[in-house]
């Protein structure tokens, strides 16, 4: 049984999300601030955040950026704003997906069930080392590494890394991308795959400046380089 932490400050709102996720047979634990929500999360290791934006004494994205400096715990952020800037910042911190209130409790249960999916569904054949000039993509393990340096990606990014490098020199359109990661076909989302690129890129250069191991096809999409 998966088990979900909502962080959320209105009370109401959480014992009705943690009774929709509960009779979707989710294990559920709640939080009202980002202290509290902190300590369960480090105490309990929920298999995903549900994390609001808008929290007291500390703000959601705060909170986010600490989780992931040691955990890729995968994470749903729910808020009231709807500035996309602040959709786009919270995905920049490791963010898996973007809920804005007022939101239906079913849509975030079908959110929680699609980020689990991902995470946690990897084909056989996908079980395989994939080598491209250097990248390492184990999804057996979860493992980057890019010339022996272990690559920190959170699970989006690691299944966007994946879709582009098993089969080096395609090109994926942004909606490909969303609709393999996701399982949706939203044209809205597509700003967030370049967020999500962008921070693929960051991470691979780090360990690797003389590579560019995705690059832009303009008016098209992302591929990554081909194989050796």
């Amino acid at each position: 049984m998966a088990k979900i932490l909502i962080i959320e400050d209105e009370r109401e709102l959480t014992k009705v999300l943690k009774a929709y996720l509960e009779r979707s047979n989710f294990e559920v634990l709640t939080a009202y601030d980002a202290d509290d929500g902190k300590k369960l999360w480090e105490d309990e290791n929920p298999d995903l955040v549900l994390l609001d934006l808008n929290l007291p004494h500390k703000d959601g994205l705060e909170l986010a950026k600490e989780m992931h400096r040691t955990k890729d715990t995968p994470v749903i952020m729910t808020t009231a704003r709807v500035d996309e800037v602040d959709r786009l910042i919270g995905l920049e911190l490791g963010a898996d997906d973007y809920v804005v209130k007022p939101y239906s409790p079913r849509e975030v249960v079908a959110r929680v069930k699609a980020v689990l999916r991902r995470v946690n569904s990897k084909p056989v054949e996908e079980i395989v080392k994939n080598r491209i000039s250097g990248l390492i993509i184990d999804p057996s393990m979860h493992l980057v590494a890019v010339k022996g340096q272990p690559v920190n990606l959170t699970p989006t990014e690691f299944d966007i890394l994946s879709i582009l490098a098993s089969q080096p020199g395609h090109v994926f359109t942004r909606l490909q991308l969303i609709q393999e990661t996701q399982g949706v076909s939203d044209e809205g989302c597509e700003r967030s795959v370049d967020v999500h690129i962008k921070n693929l890129r960051h991470k691979l250069r780090a360990a690797d400046p003389e590579t560019d191991y995705i690059k832009t096809i303009f008016g098209v999409g992302y591929r990554t380089i081909k194989t050796d």
